[in-house]
Order: structure tokens, then C-alpha cells, then sequence
């Protein structure tokens, strides 16, 4: 896939088509296009469309052709970044709701935590998304993105919701916050989520849940003065 990513902050991904190429996206992820690109709605198996709905994304994907050389849009649903992944035969695992296009041959599962806690308490979700195959598949991050590579053994710590991904040789648990007075004081919450390498992970400064809960705050507190 070629693409550029423009925009800064309030990013778009520009991918350029050849004729006959064909590039997949979510759902109202299409913001601009040149003529000659045609879409197509699909759902794929039943397998697929459950696959979808329970990893927070739509049930149905649009295929664009293109009938001759031209380029189409996709745009960011929230400030920060859009990342490409190039795979070939290996997998990335990501949180939900990231998916914004991919080649034609990446393919999209959701992936289970094995641990159950560590998707009802790590705020990362019980089902993630497994994007595996050949080609390039763009994300989109919150805020601004920081990727380390740890080895192996080697762990990353971080506050519930600021997880983007990982690769699939990484592990993620959940630990309890220690100390009473930590836990009622800190504001941290009681759990934080672990990242275990060996592998890359790539962490988010603004996930888009703790953004809603301080706009959620600010605005009770302003309707009742």
C-alpha cells in the first residue's frame, strides 16, 4: 500500500491506487476520493461479522476498486496519529476501535486475553482486534504514540486505556496498585496494565476514554453551577 499521512494532529491517511487495486476500511471511514474508484459493502462469514460487532467495530467494511489510478482519504475520528503496519505472515495485536484501512490481504480477528483479568480490570478490553497477513494495515492513535522494543522478560507498565498495540509474542496482565493509601489517594485507580516482551509495544498519550471521563467531569461540574 502506498499512503501518506497528513495533517498533523487532526491526521488523514492518503492511500494512491492503482488500477485495479482495491483497499478495505471501516465503516464511514471514507472522507475524499478521486473518480473512477467504485465501492463495494461487505460482511464476509458469520464468523467475521460476530468477529467485528464484539471488537467494538462495525459489522460490515467497504472495499474501494479502482478503476483507474487515483487516491482516496481516510481520516482520523479523534485527534493524534495514523500509523501503518507492514506485515509479512506475522501479527500485531491492538486495542478496540483502532482499525481504519488495510490492504487486501490483511486479515482481522479478534483476539481474547488469556487471562480474563486482564480484560475486565486493565481497561484494554477482554476481546482485542489480531490483524495477521501480508500488506499494510493503519491505525489510529490517540494523542501522540511512543514505541518501545522490550526484551524478553522485559516489562512495561502503564495506566489503564493507554495501550495501542502490541506484538503478538507480548503478554498483558493486570497488577493491583499496592498500598491502601495509594489505592484511595493516587488517583491512579486500582489496577494497572503490564506488558511483557519480548516484542514492541506502543503506548498513546490521550486515550480517547480517559478524554470523555474529563470532559464528562468538567461538564457535570459547569451544569451544576
Amino acid at each position: 500500500m502506498q499512503y501518506e499521512v497528513i495533517g498533523g494532529n487532526l491526521p488523514a491517511a492518503i492511500v494512491k491506487l492503482q488500477k485495479g487495486q482495491s483497499v478495505y476500511c471501516e465503516s464511514g471511514s471514507m472522507s475524499w476520493m478521486t473518480d473512477g474508484i467504485t465501492m463495494k459493502t461487505e460482511g464476509g462469514g458469520i464468523g467475521k461479522v460476530f468477529g467485528r460487532a464484539f471488537s467494538g467495530e462495525n459489522i460490515f467494511r467497504n472495499k474501494y476498486v479502482a478503476e483507474k489510478d487515483g487516491e482516496i482519504a481516510f481520516s482520523s475520528s479523534f485527534p493524534g496519529e495514523i500509523r501503518g503496519f507492514e506485515l509479512n505472515g506475522n501479527s500485531v495485536i491492538a486495542q478496540k476501535g483502532s482499525y481504519l484501512a488495510s490492504d487486501e490481504g490483511i486479515d482481522t480477528s479478534i483476539h481474547f486475553q488469556k487471562k480474563i483479568s486482564g480484560g475486565f480490570f486493565s481497561g484494554e478490553g477482554f476481546i482485542m482486534q489480531k490483524f495477521s497477513g501480508n500488506g499494510t494495515v493503519l491505525i489510529e492513535i490517540d494523542g501522540s504514540a511512543k514505541e518501545y522494543q522490550l526484551a524478553a522478560g522485559e516489562k512495561m507498565i502503564m495506566d489503564t486505556g493507554y495501550l495501542v498495540c502490541m506484538d503478538e509474542t507480548c503478554s498483558l496482565e493486570i497488577q493491583s496498585v499496592k498500598g491502601v493509601k495509594n489505592v484511595l489517594f493516587g488517583g491512579e485507580g486500582l489496577f494497572n496494565t503490564v506488558v511483557t516482551g519480548p516484542g514492541r509495544v506502543i503506548v498513546q498519550s490521550m486515550p480517547i476514554v480517559s478524554t470523555a471521563a474529563a470532559l464528562a467531569a468538567y461538564l457535570n461540574l459547569t451544569s451544576n453551577n
